[in-house]
């Protein structure tokens, strides 16, 4: 779980390392996990029942929502699974379904559940659950009411017929909410509100600039739910050099990710600036995000990936445009 020594800042820097722009919501995010897990620690040690804050990410397609989710449980070392609301919705089991989901969670604990109990659980396209007047049995409204139980925190029986109270689980919900930024500027803002002072009028701006409870109610999200996610993280559209820095700057970015790819085989990848920006030309135009990146990188590659186990005098591959084949040098001497 937590480390002691662990801080909001210091999950920020662990995210900086994976994880390319989204500043404010990683932020966001941390403080909300460090304040999860150090209410969890004071629970147990006290005995004492805690409020849980689970989160809600908008953003859209590709912006990094599951890769911050994923990345936040390895600092943390706890048991972390994604599933995705339009699954449950496509399902008339859905009791079945989230059971399932906990099960996984259970697994990726090795069976522990007492591990599990701490875990997240991160819930993809949620904004697909909109009240839609679909009959009860297969809305998204109905399941919204399924999950709010799990959500706020009750003992779920699974299959071998064991329990995991999800009381201390955290749930982690994201979704692009197509439309929502529409229903945001049209609601009203909280110009009512005396200011006096610069500062003020900061805190008066952030306030409107955030999304209102309100307005998750008119995209389709019944207030019950939306009350179980208190805290709000925006995640802004990736741009161009945002591209270019994903392919690049983190840890394991696609570049360093190919780069050994090619050094297993002995050969090394070289790919010139221009090359970054042209793939993140074409990446901006699909409107996916992140997602087409490798796509693009594999199309780009895999004709030389092909070659080289059946050339051994290969000793370099240089890539200068995504228009050209790669160039190959060969081995010197014997």
């Amino acid at each position: 779980m937590l480390d002691p020594h662990t801080k909001p800042s210091s999950i920020v820097a662990y995210l900086d390392q994976y994880v390319i722009g989204q500043d404010e919501a990683k932020k966001i995010v941390s403080v909300a996990v460090y304040s999860h897990y150090r209410k969890l620690m004071r629970s147990e040690r006290d005995h004492t029942r805690i409020t849980k804050s689970n989160v809600l990410l908008i953003g859209s397609s590709g912006t990094g929502k599951t890769l911050l989710c994923d990345t936040l449980s390895r600092i943390l070392d706890v048991p972390f699974v994604t599933a995705e609301a339009t699954s449950l919705a496509q399902t008339r089991y859905v009791n079945e379904e989230i059971e399932a989901i906990l099960q996984r969670l259970v697994d990726k604990a090795d069976g522990d559940v007492a591990k599990a109990q701490h875990g997240i659980v991160y819930i993809d396209e949620i904004d697909k659950l909109k009240a839609d007047g679909q009959p009860r049995g297969t809305s998204g409204e109905s399941v919204q009411h399924a999950l709010l139980k799990i959500m706020e925190g009750a003992p779920v029986k699974l299959g071998n017929g064991a329990y995991i109270d999800t009381t201390n689980v955290l749930f982690i919900c994201g979704g692009a909410f197509v439309g929502l930024e529409q229903i945001m500027s049209q609601s009203h803002g909280y110009g009512f509100v005396s200011i006096s002072s610069d500062d003020n009028q900061k805190i008066l701006d952030r306030l409107n600039s955030r999304v209102k409870p309100t307005d998750l109610f008119t995209f389709g999200l019944i207030p019950e739910f939306t009350g179980r996610l208190p805290i709000v993280a925006h995640f802004d559209d990736l741009t161009r050099k945002m591209l270019v820095r994903i392919m690049v700057e983190p840890k394991d970015s696609l570049y360093n990710q190919f780069r050994d790819i090619f050094a297993n085989e002995g050969v090394e990848l070289t790919i010139e600036s221009k090359v970054f920006d042209q793939i993140a030309e074409v990446a901006f135009e699909y409107k996916t995000g992140a997602r087409s990146l490798r796509g693009i990188f594999e199309e780009l590659l895999t004709p030389t990936l092909y070659v080289i186990p059946d050339d051994a005098g290969i000793a370099k591959v240089n890539v200068t445009s995504l228009f050209v084949d790669p160039a190959l040098e060969r081995r010197t001497g014997p």
